[in-house]
């Protein structure tokens, strides 16, 4: 049987984290995809454990950090230990400006169940034990970019797909990859990693990771939500990848653990080669790499899962945008943004992990030295945690962060504090007067849509009013209209806000700062920002230039009638979805 699919298809190969967090992110901005794993059914192996607050900020927006969160561990911090005793300690929980101040452990089995649950709940499916076994790309010019054969592993049938866009997620050892001819640069380290999840005898800690950094090599304990631990060791590479044996592990638990610790059981023990590598471009014409596919990286640090979630949501609203109208160049700033993302977290977890295998000699003695030093000046907090968690991205580079649009276009900015663009925008709390519950910036953005906020210091009526009306009637044109939400932010109460509720007929979201922090932006005149779905402010100018700013909000383009065509209540007069409203408070 052959099927030939229409040129337009988004196809996702690989139905892990990152795969369905791409497919989840499409489906949720109202775009179709497909998706196709060579395995039989979600993961049962719990692998990667750990959630950062980068990545549960985009689960949050996915609309699965909840269940993440009740099913998990909070982590309180992480020590180092050489010659028996504590030379180093990271606190974790002192994130400021975050719904998720430390990270959770949670088994990736976990993590790949609930966003599949999610994927069917937003009308999605993965074809199971189908894999892609053929691959070749088209030459420029034709509608599709690539030409796919998936055959169902079974053998019942094969599909020719022509997809117009064709993400690879499919992993480290990506087909896809290596059928564009994408070289995967890097190298893997001279040791083997065996690990064992299970129950085990002593004084174990609770919420916390232990590094015990011996001359037989490093130990690695992390507490599992439900009870249990894991224990992670290296060693000499032995010519098999069979999982270890439980004598094995208690033999190398007697070797670098404290005294007193014994394994009772397990029930999941894995022996496997650390890679890291990162692939030479994150795309050929219309095929995407993400996820371990894009890059792989010691487990160090837990960046490797989490930096797949963060490629996922990045390329699914841009190829949403995309798909619904906006400039095919958004997504010439994946690459831009997400291999940068990449190399860092790559760097940092080999960094980690070469500071494990110094076994003897003065290099070990002054690593633990600078670990002690680090630690009692807090440097370690200061500079170790945000890198982890991922969670500050410096997109001020990308062209999908078209900035200070009243700089650009020559006119003085006002004097005063400004927006940071390509940064994520900072949180505020606020009073909500119509249109929204949420009471922070960071409640209302965790919707995962795009966002036009109106800042004014003074009331929310007059200039700033109209316009939020003139924003809300042109975004109303827009084949992504339900994905846009438009939000006036005021300084102070206004004659013209009735008490719980703002005036008849305004269908965008209105609220009052409690505290003067964006409005602090706009000391004369209303300023406009638009803040990209992940959060980071992309553009931002004075109300008089409205018309300019939507031009970089993708699928966006602005009213093509008069300046004066309705005041803000008359242009937003027509019944459309409350901004925000979808989520309760907080967006949670």
């Amino acid at each position: 049987m052959s099927i030939t699919a229409k040129a337009g298809d988004i196809l996702v190969v690989g139905a892990g984290p990152t795969g369905l967090a791409t497919a989840c992110t499409l489906l949720q901005h109202g775009v179709e995809c497909r998706v196709v794993d060579r395995r039989g059914g979600p993961a049962s192996e719990p692998k990667a454990l750990i959630l950062w607050s980068g990545a549960l900020e985009i689960l949050r927006r996915i609309g699965v950090a909840g269940q993440l969160r009740d099913r998990s561990l909070a982590l309180a911090g992480a020590s180092y230990w050489s010659r028996g005793r504590q030379v180093g300690a990271v606190r974790f929980g002192a994130l400021e400006g975050t719904a998720f101040p430390a990270p959770l452990c949670v088994p990736q089995s976990v993590t790949e169940s609930v966003l599949y649950e999610r994927l069917l709940e937003l009308g999605g499916q993965v074809d199971w034990s189908t894999e892609a076994t053929g691959l070749c790309t088209v030459p420029p010019g034709g509608g599709a970019t690539a030409e796919v054969t998936l055959a169902a592993r079974r053998g019942e049938r094969t599909e020719e797909l022509a997809p117009r866009y064709l993400i690879a997620a499919d992993g480290a050892h990506s087909r896809v990859r290596e059928a564009v001819g994408i070289s995967f640069e890097g190298g893997s380290y001279a040791r083997d990693f065996l690990l064992g999840d299970g129950e085990y005898g002593g004084r174990l800690p609770e919420d916390e990771v232990q590094y015990h950094l011996t001359p037989h090599g490093v130990l690695v304990v992390v507490p599992l939500p439900g009870g249990g631990h894991r224990v992670f060791f290296d060693r000499e590479p032995v010519g098999e990848t069979l999982p270890p044996d439980e004598r094995e592990l208690q033999r190398h638990l007697d070797e670098r653990g404290p005294s007193g610790w014994s394994l009772e059981r397990t029930w999941w023990r894995s022996t496997f080669r650390v890679h890291t590598k990162v692939a030479a471009t994150f795309r050929r014409g219309g095929v995407f790499l993400a996820g371990d596919a894009a890059h792989c990286h010691s487990p160090a640090g837990g960046q490797g899962l989490n930096t797949g979630v963060q490629d996922g949501f990045d390329l699914g609203w841009k190829l949403a945008a995309v798909a619904r109208g906006a400039a095919p160049e958004l997504l010439d700033s994946y690459e831009t943004e997400r291999r940068p993302a990449a190399l860092r977290a790559l760097r940092n977890s080999d960094r980690q992990t070469r500071l494990w295998m110094l076994r003897s000699g003065p290099r070990r003695t002054v690593r633990d030295l600078v670990l002690t030093l680090a630690t009692r000046s807090g440097a370690l907090d200061r500079k170790l945690v945000p890198e982890l968690a991922q969670i500050a991205p410096d997109l001020t580079s990308s062209p999908a962060v078209p900035g200070d649009l009243d700089a650009v276009g020559g006119a003085r900015p006002a004097p005063g504090p400004r927006p940071e663009a390509g940064r994520r925008l900072p949180d505020t709390a606020w009073e909500p007067l119509a249109g929204t519950r949420t009471r922070t910036a960071h409640g209302f953005l965790a919707a995962g849509r795009h966002a036009l906020l109106v800042v004014t210091s003074g009331t929310p009526t007059g200039t700033a009013a109209d316009t939020a009306g003139r924003l809300l009637r042109s975004v109303r044109q827009s084949p992504l209209a339900a994905q846009i939400d438009v939000l006036l932010l005021a300084g102070r109460d206004g004659d013209g806000v009735a008490e719980g509720g703002a005036e008849p007929g305004v269908r965008y979201a209105v609220a009052v700062e409690s505290e003067p922090l964006f409005t602090r932006w706009a000391p004369d005149a209303p300023l406009v920002l638009y803040v990209r779905p992940d959060g980071v402010t992309a553009a931002f100018a004075t109300a008089t230039r409205w018309r300019e700013l939507l031009r970089h909000v993708p699928t966006v383009r602005p009213d093509t009638g008069t300046e004066d065509a309705g005041t803000g209540a008359d242009a937003a007069s027509e019944p459309a979805p409350a901004a925000g409203a979808r989520r309760g408070s907080d967006g949670a």
